[in-house]
């Protein structure tokens, strides 16, 4: 199956996906954040505290406050319960993907540009597999990174396949966390102002 057809049968658009056990919760919990308008960034399954299942989620704007995360675990435990793909007693946690965050899908390494992250293959690129710099630039095929700690020898600049992202995450800076709280910021006016809006369309409507 390609990555197309998986995308257009699950409505997955992550280049960056789960196994496993992982993947079936994803698989479950998808359509139920897709019906409360949040993206699944993760899942995840650890031993941490017994065992803990870890869903990072967010709302399309890069958004999820603390009543966020109480929605989706509002709506995600009931099909989690009625589903039952753990076998054991879990500890459900509904985070948000922080400030250094997974990049999962295209639209976030976009989102990026100018910033460092951390990244791992699944196959060999330029002789690696590990890689971390400045996101420099996107394309249909691929993200361009300038390596910040290239050993001799290493290209200096590297273009990774989205196909051969294996793992990528953002490398907190100064910069990161100020362009970070200024656009969290800004998405929470613009959704303020469209709630206000639509109240005083229902206002009037009735």
């Amino acid at each position: 199956m390609t990555s197309a057809m998986a995308e257009q049968q699950t409505g997955d658009d992550r280049l960056i996906r789960e196994t496993g056990i992982d993947a079936r919760v994803a698989q479950i919990i998808l359509p139920v954040l897709e019906s409360i308008d949040f993206r699944l960034v993760r899942v995840h399954l650890s031993g941490q505290n017994g065992l803990t299942l870890q869903i990072m989620a967010e709302r399309p704007d890069g958004t999820m406050t603390v009543e966020d995360c109480e929605a989706v675990s509002r709506a995600v435990s009931p099909v989690l319960d009625v589903e039952d793909p753990i076998d054991k007693a879990y500890h459900l946690e509904v985070s948000s993907p922080g400030i250094d965050r997974p990049l999962v899908r295209k639209s976030d390494f976009e989102a990026a540009l100018g910033h460092l992250v951390k990244m791992e293959t699944a196959v060999m690129v330029a002789e690696r597999k590990r890689f971390r710099g400045k996101i420099a630039a996107t394309d249909e095929n691929g993200v361009t990174i300038e390596r910040d700690q290239a050993s001799y020898g290493d290209e200096p600049v590297v273009h990774v396949p989205w196909d051969a992202i294996g793992d990528a995450k953002l490398i907190l800076t100064d910069d990161l966390i100020s362009e970070t709280l200024k656009k969290d910021k800004q998405a929470k006016k613009m959704r303020a102002e469209a709630e206000a809006e639509a109240q005083d369309e229902d206002e009037n409507a009735n």
